[in-house]
């Protein structure tokens, strides 16, 4: 089937841009600020100061910025350079190296699982932000929903005391009867949970008891969920020229509130003992010599900067061809990073403060992920005056993170739909979008059950990490070893201008070596410690696990089922197909003819051959 390009002109693009037919970004400051915010998101808060605390404080930012430099910022600079080169999305880009085509369409399906349980986490801030609408916080207390173990502070069991001049062990309420004084050091406590550990698990989430007791569907948190996916709609209804504006809002009002909670934490009693804890009066240096450490900053620099995600190449391929994507690549990953380290202080003060006043160590209120998001940090500011208010800035903020996060991963998804149907997303985007946005919905209903949190957390564990892993190395060994990584070099040198030998010493040592040996160690490290997925102290069932495992294997057999196809369908010996799927296709190169040049004079005009690649029973064609 041929499509037929017509005068019309798509949402995306206007009478300004380069390429009339695509599009691009109105100004440098949208594309910009949607990189920031797809690449900054609830991990920088959640997960980032938490490692730092684990694995020797300050001295974790040696390894985390020798790993930005290694593995991070070079995938970055490579994933923006192709998106801008050829102004293609994440599958049509393997125009470049048709065999591993199946690696762009591995990223779009993990992309896809990632949206589904992405925006459930976006409905969880949302429900906390209405729930802060109350004069008293609902989990500030032990209300009637809670029971016997519910308390705001430590409850003593037992302890040693001295009787008579000997020194006895009993129960505290023989302790207390007796008007006697514990020990220091000999008390032990019976285990309780905090208000908001209660609220999180019988209110709000009304978790069931495991991943077999799929329960009801929590309606409070549909309705949550549908409303993060009518926002999203709503943003990207005319793609990145509506998306490119909301991240002005998005993406810089979270750091306000971030500044604001600093402020506010840093005037708190024990907010140093928080940030101590968290960058240490004195560093663990040897912390270093563990492999764990640099495993972990390997791992959070490659997931905080979401690259082989797709949605890089995607808002990339919006570019101006001649836009300095290397430039851009430095200070968003530099941004990112800084971002994580100012969330940390801002993050430990305030637990610090919550340490100080229900008298524990600031390590047993400490925790990262959801525990951190839903259940520590919101415990701390309800002990706040006026701690509606930082609730309500707290969760804000996780929306707005979570969002900017989630308009980019849904532009990947229209955007490989417009590669695809170009002429379709023409005349029928605001209703593709919107149809992508209602399908996901209902896809999430079942992490809105009352075994929600077991399905989100089962899509993170396994989606989220190998396939993305397997995906960056392919794609790192195609693009620099047989497309060739001095050609790829002359590629970019077509956007950004000629660059001395020295330039590129750096980016040829880690492109050539150093990025995609540290991507399998984390690979083969992920895999060799792997352990089956748990939730808190609940263990999955083995049909939970093996869900898991084919939802993986789901994201990762078209690698070579797409590379069998391409081969079935080439011309010649098997030798010789091989190498034609090893070969740029014929339409390779840059969208318009002016950016071409020699190198690329020969490239074939879709326009003018009416040629556009489609999907068919058998595979993509060009």
């Amino acid at each position: 089937k041929d499509f037929t390009l017509s005068n019309e002109k798509d949402a995306h693009a206007s009478e300004s841009d380069e390429n009339l037919e695509r599009g691009n970004w109105s100004n440098k400051g949208d594309y910009l600020l949607s990189m920031v915010g797809y690449a900054v998101g609830l991990g920088n808060v959640w997960r980032f100061p938490y490692l730092t605390y684990q694995n020797g404080g300050g001295a974790f930012l040696i390894p985390y910025t020798l790993m930005l430099a290694l593995a991070g910022l070079p995938l970055f600079f490579m994933e923006c350079s192709l998106g801008q080169f050829a102004s293609l999305g994440p599958i049509s880009i393997w125009r470049i190296l048709p065999l591993f085509q199946g690696v762009g369409i591995t990223m779009v399906v993990i992309s896809t699982f990632v949206a589904i349980y992405y925006n459930v986490i976006i409905a969880y801030a949302l429900y906390y932000l209405f729930a802060s609408f109350q004069k008293v916080l609902p989990w500030s207390d032990c209300f009637s929903w809670a029971d016997e173990f519910c308390s705001k502070t430590r409850l003593v069991s037992n302890c040693n005391a001295t009787l008579d001049g000997e020194i006895i062990h009993a129960n505290y309420s023989f302790i207390t009867s007796n008007n006697l004084t514990c020990i220091n050091g000999t008390m032990t406590y019976k285990p309780v949970q905090f208000p908001s550990e209660q609220y999180w698990n019988k209110v709000a989430l009304q978790r069931s008891s495991g991943l077999d007791e799929t329960g009801n569907i929590v309606w409070y948190l549909a309705l949550c969920l549908l409303l993060s996916w009518m926002i999203v709609g709503a943003a990207l209804f005319k793609g990145i020229k509506s998306s490119g504006k909301v991240v002005y809002f998005t993406a810089l009002f979270p750091y306000v509130i971030l500044l604001i909670l600093l402020v506010r934490g840093a005037t708190l009693e024990g907010a140093l003992n928080g940030i101590e804890y968290y960058i240490g009066r004195q560093s663990n240096i040897t912390k270093l010599m563990e492999a764990e450490v640099w495993k972990d900053a390997a791992t959070q620099i490659f997931y905080s900067l979401s690259v082989a995600w797709g949605g890089l190449v995607a808002l990339s391929s919006y570019n101006k061809f001649h836009n300095n994507c290397y430039s851009d690549a430095i200070l968003v990953c530099v941004t990112n990073c800084a971002t994580s380290i100012f969330a940390g202080f801002a993050i430990f003060s305030i637990l610090g403060h919550m340490a100080f006043v229900s008298e524990r160590p600031v390590s047993e209120v400490v925790d990262s992920g959801f525990d951190l998001a839903f259940v520590a940090y919101p415990e701390a500011l309800s002990r706040l005056p006026v701690s509606p208010l930082w609730s309500f800035l707290f969760f804000f903020m996780l929306l707005l993170l979570g969002l900017d996060s989630q308009f980019a991963t849904i532009e990947t998804l229209t955007t490989t739909i417009q590669d695809i149907y170009p002429e379709v997303m023409k005349k029928l985007r605001i209703p593709v979008t919107l149809g992508v946005c209602i399908l996901l919905f209902f896809l999430g209903l079942i992490c809105v059950t009352q075994a929600g949190i077991y399905w989100v957390n089962l899509i993170d564990h396994f989606c989220a990490g190998w396939g993305i892993l397997i995906a960056a190395v392919l794609e790192i060994i195609g693009i620099i070893y047989i497309y060739g990584g001095n050609r790829f070099i002359e590629d970019i040198e077509m956007m950004i201008g000629k660059k001395s030998c020295f330039f590129w010493l750096w980016w040829r040592m880690c492109w050539f070596f150093v990025t995609p040996v540290l991507l399998m160690a984390i690979l083969v490290w992920s895999l060799v410690t792997f352990s089956p997925p748990t939730y808190g102290s609940v263990l999955y069932p083995a049909w939970g696990t093996a869900v898991g495992w084919c939802m993986i294997i789901f994201c990762v057999i078209w690698i070579p089922i797409v590379a069998i196809l391409k081969i079935v369908k080439a011309e010649g010996n098997l030798c010789q197909r091989i190498l034609n799927c090893c070969r740029p296709a014929a339409n390779w190169g840059p969208s318009l003819e002016c950016h071409r040049g020699e190198r690329y004079s020969h490239v074939v005009d879709p326009k003018k051959e009416k040629e556009h690649e489609i999907p068919t029973v058998s595979g993509f064609v060009y």
